[in-house]
């Protein structure tokens, strides 16, 4: 079950579904609500409707999923984890970490977030390495803009379950050992790695916070591993 961040929608996890059903797997590639459509009104999404919406396909799946989170999906996915520990046998965070509940960005104003600039993306850590023109020319394109609600709204862990699912941590436009100190030194967004207690595995994919374009393949062999 692929989850995608911030302006994907399910489309973002084409070239990477295409490998694992060409190695049997099943797979769910979801589009999180609001980000279906730049056109649709984002202004009444919040995210408790992305955690419920990552829920739902869990409840829905016949049975124990490897769940993948990409970038700011961790956030949600983990909060439907909390919900939903029976229903997954794995989770696997691409170039992102499980949120510990606090808002990704509380001081966040707008009714939406769109696609910044590449400048500003990579200044603000987001590597594009790996990414042709085309590529770019396509994320520009279908980009949907990320509703503001999600950014300023956090959510409560209860279940300690979700502490106990196999992890797999795959750090692309940060190494493994940069993300470890991060995680040392507390920032957020990878913080609540050091409380699981289940096993971790750490893999090095060294490219941009995409890896789902610029390095598809080898993304999938990682997915089918932790499967």
């Amino acid at each position: 079950m692929l989850v995608p961040g911030f302006w994907l929608g399910g489309w973002a996890w084409d070239e990477v579904a295409g490998e694992l059903r060409a190695a049997d797997q099943e797979v769910v590639a979801i589009t999180l609500p609001g980000l279906g459509n730049a056109e649709l009104d984002r202004s009444e999404v919040h995210m408790e409707d992305h955690i419920r919406a990552i829920s739902d396909a869990l409840t829905a799946a016949v049975g124990p999923v490897v769940l993948v989170l990409h970038s700011g999906a961790g956030f949600s996915g983990y909060a439907a984890i909390d919900r939903n520990p029976d229903k997954v046998a794995a989770v696997v965070y691409v170039d992102t970490g499980p949120g510990t509940g606090e808002p990704m960005a509380p001081d966040f104003q707008g009714v939406d977030y769109p696609l910044p600039t590449w400048e500003e993306l990579e200044e603000e850590g987001n590597s594009l390495d790996g990414l042709d023109a085309t590529t770019l020319q396509t994320f520009r394109e279908r980009s949907v803009p990320q509703p503001g609600n999600v950014l300023r709204e956090g959510f409560e862990l209860h279940n300690p379950a979700r502490l106990k699912i196999p992890a797999t941590v795959i750090c692309c436009s940060a190494t493994v050992e940069q993300t470890r100190g991060w995680i040392d030194a507390g920032v957020p967004f990878v913080a609540e790695l050091a409380n699981l207690q289940g096993p971790v595995r750490w893999v090095d994919l060294p490219t941009g916070h995409w890896p789902m374009w610029s390095r598809p393949r080898e993304l999938a062999a990682e997915l089918i591993r932790a499967a």
